[in-house]
C-alpha cells in the first residue's frame, strides 16, 4: 500500500471507532477486507488510527472536525507533514483538500489540549497538582515496550544477548534488577528464541517495579486472586521458592497462565472458587483487580474516550466486593497486595482507605502510585497488613 492508501484506512477505521466499535475490532474489520495489506501496511495503518485517537483533541481541532478524515487530517499537520502529498484523490488516496480543509487551522491553546474526558479533570488535578501535567503529556505518544527477565532462566546480561541474536536492542532499566527496556525489534518478541525459551515475558515496566516491592520469603503460600494470563504471578515467580495458587472469576481468563508458567519453568496451581478454602490460609493474597487501565491508556487510548461516570462508580463496587471477598484468606500477619493499573484516586486510595475504615484490624504496610510519566504505566500499589484478627 501507498502512503496516502494507508492513510484514506486508517480514516476509515477511525470512522468505525467514532461509531463505536472498540478500536481493535475496527482494525481487525478492515484486515480481513484488505487483504491486499501485508503485515507493514496493517502496522502503519494501526499505528496511524492510535497516534489519532491519543491525541484525539488535537487532532480534531488541527483537522477542522471529528471524523476520521479530519483527525487523519489533523494527524498529519501535527506531525509537520504537507496534508497534499495525502490527499491526492489519486486511486486508493483521500479525496483532495476542499477549500475549508485548505485554510489554516488557528494555533491550539497555548497549554495545548489534556487529551482525557472532561470529568476527569478535577480528581485527578486533585491527586496529582503540578505532577499532573507531564502525565497528560505521556498520555499522548505511544507507551514503551519492556521485558521481564525470568531470573529462574537467565541473568539480565544472557537474556539481552539472547534477544540481540534477533535483532531485538533492549537496554536493563536502572531502577529494575530485572526490567528490560525495549529499543527495536519489538513486534519480533513473540517469534524470538529468549521468549520462546522463557527467558523473559512481556511486562510493563511499572507493574514490575510494583511486584518487587513485595517482601517474599521461602516457603510461602502466595494465591493470584486476580489472576488473568498470570503475568505477576510469574513475576513473584521469578525471585522466590513458594507454592503459587491462581483464580480467576473467569477461569477462561487464565487458559494462557499454564503453557505461560511452563514455559518459565513455574509451577502454578490454577483453583476455581470451590477450591480456595481448601488451601487457605495464605500468607500472600494478590488482587490485581479489574479497573478503568487510565495508567494503560497510552495502549489502549480509544478506552478512554469511552469511559463514563458509571462506569467508573460500577468498578469500584466492583474493588471493594474483591478485597473483602480475599480478606478472610489472608493468614495473620500476612499480606493483601492491592493492585491497578488506574491514575485514579476513587480506585486507589480509596479504595484501601475504605476498606481499612471497615476492617480495623488491617493498617497499610506500604503504598505508591507509579506515575505515567516515569516511562512505564500508570500504576497504583497497596499492600495491606492483617496484625489482628478482625
Amino acid at each position: 500500500m501507498r502512503p496516502d492508501a494507508r492513510v484514506q484506512a486508517a480514516a476509515d477505521c477511525l470512522d468505525r471507532v467514532l461509531a463505536g466499535a472498540p478500536a481493535e475490532k475496527a482494525l481487525t474489520a478492515w484486515a480481513r477486507g484488505a487483504r491486499y495489506a501485508g503485515s507493514k501496511d496493517r502496522a502503519a495503518v494501526r499505528d496511524h488510527v492510535y497516534d489519532a485517537l491519543r491525541q484525539k483533541r488535537l487532532c480534531a481541532h488541527l483537522g477542522g472536525g471529528e471524523t476520521g478524515r479530519a483527525l487523519m487530517l489533523g494527524l498529519i499537520r501535527s506531525r509537520g507533514e504537507a496534508p497534499e502529498a495525502f490527499f491526492t484523490g489519486e486511486r486508493h488516496a483521500p479525496a483532495g483538500l476542499n477549500a475549508a480543509e485548505q485554510q489554516p487551522p488557528p494555533p491550539p491553546p497555548d497549554a495545548g489540549f489534556a487529551e482525557l474526558p472532561d470529568w476527569l479533570l478535577p480528581g485527578l488535578e486533585a491527586r496529582y497538582g503540578a505532577a499532573l501535567a507531564p502525565q497528560l503529556a505521556a498520555l499522548r505518544q505511544r507507551a514503551p515496550v519492556f521485558l521481564r527477565v525470568n531470573g529462574r532462566k537467565a541473568t539480565r546480561d544472557t537474556a539481552i544477548g539472547h534477544l540481540a541474536e534477533d535483532s531485538i536492542v533492549a537496554q536493563p532499566c536502572a531502577a529494575s534488577g530485572m526490567a528490560l527496556r525495549v529499543e527495536t525489534g519489538a513486534r519480533a518478541i513473540a517469534r524470538s528464541r529468549a521468549f520462546l525459551a522463557g527467558m523473559v515475558e512481556l511486562q510493563d515496566f511499572s507493574s514490575q517495579s510494583a511486584m518487587e516491592r513485595i517482601p517474599l520469603y521461602n516457603g510461602m503460600k502466595i494465591l493470584d486472586y486476580c489472576a488473568g494470563g498470570g503475568g505477576k504471578t510469574l513475576a513473584l515467580a521469578g525471585r522466590v521458592e513458594a507454592d503459587f495458587f491462581a483464580h480467576d472469576a473467569n477461569p477462561a481468563r487464565m487458559h494462557d497462565l499454564p503453557p505461560r508458567a511452563a514455559r518459565a519453568g513455574v509451577e502454578v496451581r490454577c483453583l476455581d472458587a470451590s477450591e480456595l478454602a481448601r488451601w487457605a490460609p495464605y500468607d500472600l493474597v494478590l488482587c490485581d483487580v479489574p479497573c478503568s487501565g487510565s495508567g494503560t491508556w497510552r495502549r489502549d487510548p480509544d478506552a478512554k474516550w469511552r469511559f463514563t461516570p458509571e462506569r467508573l462508580a460500577e468498578l469500584t463496587r466492583t474493588q471493594d466486593r474483591i478485597l473483602e471477598a480475599a480478606a478472610p484468606m489472608v493468614a495473620p500477619r500476612g499480606l493483601l497486595v492491592y493492585a491497578t493499573c488506574s491514575l485514579l484516586p476513587d480506585e486507589n486510595e480509596a479504595r484501601v482507605a475504605q476498606f481499612c475504615a471497615r476492617r480495623p484490624g488491617w493498617r497499610v504496610a506500604f503504598s505508591h502510585q507509579f506515575p505515567l510519566s516515569e516511562g512505564g504505566d500508570g500504576f497504583f500499589v497497596a499492600q495491606l497488613e492483617r496484625y489482628a484478627e478482625t
